[in-house]
C-alpha cells in the first residue's frame, strides 16, 4: 500500500505582525494581522487590510524608496500581467503604497506558515505573555487561524482571536478550542443599522456573542461609539443583557470613534463626548456587566 503524503501546512495572508501591544488583550502580545475583511465598516482604522493585492502595479511608482517592484507575470491570479514584488530590506514603511492603492489593500502582506509566524517573533517571545490575531477579518481563514493558534499555544504563547463575528464559530470546535479566548465586535445591534455601518448582516455576530459568552470563551466585547450612526444606547443594552444572561465575566470596551487612520471620505464622523461615553458605560452597568472599559 502506498503511504499518503501528509497534507500540506496551512498558509496564511499575513499583512503585518507587531511585535509588541499592550491594548490588544491582557499582558504583552504581539498582534498578527490577517489580510482580508468581508465587512466594509466606514471608521475602519485598518482599510488597507480589507482586500487582496491583485498586483495592478500601481503603487509601484509610489514607492520613495524603490521598495516595491511590478515584474511581468502570467496567470489567472494575475489579471493586470504583473507582480508587485516587495523588498522589506528597503522598505521605510511610509505607507505611500497603501495611499496609492484604490482597493483598501497592501502589497506587503505574504503567505505564511503558523511556524513561520511563531519563528519570526525570535528572542522577544520571552517577553511575551501571548498573541492576538486580527485583520482584517482572521475568521476568514480558519484553518490557517487554527494552526497558528495551535503552534503559538505549543511555544507557552497563548492566542487571542480578534474577529468582527461574521465566521460561524460554533461549527469550527477545534479552533474554539485551540483560542485562549475571543475579542468580538458587536457594532450595532439593529440588522439595517449594521448594514448601514458596515454593509453586511449581523447575524452571525450576535449568534456568536452568545454562542462564546455561554462557553465561556469570551473575553471581550467591543462596541465603536459614532453617535449619530446607530442606536447606541439599544445595541449597549441588548449586548450588556447578553452577557448577563449567560453568566459570561467578559469586559465590555466602549470605544470613542477617533478619525486618526480612517478613510478620507468618512474622518468627519462626529466624535462622542464625555457625557455620551459615561451614560453608556452606566447603562452597562445598570444591565449588570461586572467590567465596563471607556477608551
Amino acid at each position: 500500500m502506498t503511504a499518503r503524503a501528509a497534507p500540506a501546512p496551512a498558509r496564511g495572508v499575513v499583512a503585518r505582525i507587531l511585535p509588541r501591544s499592550a491594548v490588544d488583550g491582557p499582558g504583552n502580545r504581539a498582534v498578527v494581522f490577517l489580510q482580508g475583511c468581508d465587512f466594509d465598516c466606514l471608521y475602519c482604522h485598518n482599510p488597507e487590510t480589507r482586500a487582496l493585492c491583485v498586483h495592478c502595479g500601481e503603487c509601484a511608482p509610489a514607492c520613495p524608496s524603490g521598495a516595491l517592484t511590478a515584474r511581468p507575470a502570467a496567470g489567472p491570479e494575475r489579471p493586470f500581467g504583473l507582480e508587485v514584488a516587495w523588498d522589506a530590506t528597503r522598505c521605510v514603511d511610509c505607507g505611500a503604497c497603501v495611499a496609492a492603492c484604490r482597493r483598501d489593500s497592501s502589497p506587503k502582506a505574504v503567505a505564511m506558515s503558523a511556524e513561520e509566524v511563531v519563528a519570526s517573533l525570535g528572542r522577544q517571545r520571552a517577553f511575551l505573555s501571548g498573541i492576538t490575531v486580527s485583520g482584517g477579518e482572521c475568521g476568514l481563514q480558519p484553518a490557517f487561524l487554527e494552526s497558528l493558534l495551535v503552534a503559538s499555544r505549543a511555544a507557552g504563547l497563548p492566542g487571542l482571536v480578534d474577529t468582527n463575528g461574521s465566521t460561524d464559530y460554533a461549527a469550527l470546535p477545534a479552533l474554539v478550542e485551540a483560542a485562549e479566548g475571543f475579542m468580538l465586535d458587536v457594532k450595532a445591534w439593529d440588522e439595517d443599522e449594521h448594514r448601514a455601518l458596515t454593509g453586511a448582516s449581523n447575524r452571525a455576530v450576535i449568534a456568536n456573542l452568545r454562542f462564546l459568552a455561554a462557553a465561556g470563551k469570551l473575553y471581550e466585547v467591543r462596541t465603536v461609539v459614532v453617535p449619530g450612526s446607530f442606536d447606541a444606547e439599544r445595541t449597549v443594552r441588548e449586548v450588556s443583557r447578553a452577557l448577563v444572561d449567560s453568566g459570561s465575566a467578559a469586559r465590555y470596551k466602549l470605544i470613542r470613534f477617533r478619525p486618526q487612520g480612517v478613510r478620507a471620505r468618512w474622518r468627519g464622523l462626529p466624535v462622542p463626548d464625555d457625557d455620551t461615553m459615561a451614560a453608556l458605560a452606566a447603562l452597562a452597568r445598570a444591565e449588570g456587566v461586572r467590567e465596563v472599559v471607556v477608551v
